[in-house]
C-alpha cells in the first residue's frame, strides 16, 4: 500500500483540492490497466440506475462551479486512452475494493475499481479543454462508483477536488456491462489557471464509501503521444449515469 502526500499549489483557485494524503490507494494487485491507444469513439450514454442498492452515504465533496457551458459526448477528439484491470471481482470480504463487508449480503454491489473494470479516457472538442473519463463494469457483479475520480498525471504531488454541484441524487451502481461517466476540466478557457503541464500518463484513483478512502486497485490509462495539458483548475464531476451530463461541469 502506498501513501501518497499532497503538496497544494500555491493559489486560491485550488478550493477544490482534497489532500492527497488523506486518500490512501493501493496502486498494486491487478491494479495496472493495460495501454490501447486507439481512435476516440463516441461514448454511449448509460441508462441511469438509481436503485435502492445505489444509495450511500456521502459527505460533501470540495468544488467550485466552472461555468454554465453544455457539452455534448458525441464531440470526441480523435484519441482514446484505455486502461483495463487483470483481476476478477471477488466475493469475499476484505478483497482490494471488490468483495462485501461483514454481514452483508453476496447480492450487494461491490465497489468499482481497476480490477473489475474498464477505463478510458477521451478528449473531447465541446466544452473546451475538457476530457472524459467512461468506465465500465467487466465484472460478474453490480458495482458502485461512489464520489468522484481522483486523477493523479505522471508523478503530480497534489490532488484535483471535485464539483460539488455535481453530485448525483444517488450513488451510481453499474450491472455488468454498463458503463458511468466523469468530466474532467483540465484548465481554466479563459487562462486563469497556473502550474500549466503535459501529463503523459493517467492514474484514475477510485474512493471507497467514505469519502477519500481507499476505494481498491487504481486504473492507468493511456493518453494521446502528445500528451495532455492541465493546470490547476483540473476538477472532476462525480461519476454519472449519462456522458453528456458529466461533461456540463
Amino acid at each position: 500500500m502506498r501513501t501518497f502526500r499532497a503538496t497544494l499549489p500555491r493559489t486560491g483557485l485550488l478550493a477544490t483540492t482534497v489532500a492527497l494524503a488523506a486518500l490512501t490507494l493501493t496502486a498494486c494487485q491487478n491494479g495496472t490497466g493495460t495501454q490501447d491507444e486507439g481512435r476516440a469513439t463516441t461514448p454511449a450514454a448509460a441508462s441511469p440506475d438509481r436503485s435502492p442498492a445505489a444509495q450511500g452515504t456521502e459527505a460533501p465533496g470540495t468544488g467550485s462551479n466552472p461555468g454554465s457551458s453544455v457539452a455534448h459526448g458525441s464531440n470526441a477528439a480523435s484519441h482514446t486512452g484505455t486502461g483495463a484491470g487483470t483481476g476478477k471481482d471477488k466475493g469475499s470480504a476484505g478483497a482490494a475494493g471488490s468483495g462485501t463487508a461483514r454481514g452483508t449480503s453476496d447480492t450487494a454491489p461491490v465497489l468499482c475499481n481497476g480490477a473489475n473494470t474498464r477505463v478510458t479516457a477521451q478528449e473531447v472538442s465541446r466544452p473546451l479543454n475538457h476530457m472524459l473519463i467512461t468506465v465500465k463494469n467487466t465484472g460478474s457483479r453490480t458495482c458502485s462508483l461512489p464520489y468522484y475520480p481522483v486523477l493523479r498525471f505522471d508523478e503530480m504531488q497534489w490532488a484535483p477536488g471535485g464539483f460539488e454541484e455535481s453530485r448525483p441524487q444517488a450513488v451510481v451502481t453499474l450491472a455488468p456491462g454498463e458503463s458511468g461517466y466523469a468530466g474532467v476540466r483540465l484548465s481554466s478557457a479563459d487562462g486563469s489557471g497556473e502550474n500549466g503541464t503535459t501529463g503523459h500518463r493517467l492514474t484514475v484513483l477510485f474512493q471507497g464509501r467514505t469519502p477519500h478512502s481507499d476505494g481498491g486497485p487504481t486504473a492507468i490509462v493511456s493518453l494521446p503521444a502528445k500528451g495532455v495539458y492541465y493546470d490547476s483548475t483540473l476538477t472532476a464531476s462525480y461519476w454519472q449515469t449519462d456522458a453528456a451530463e458529466a461533461l456540463s461541469w
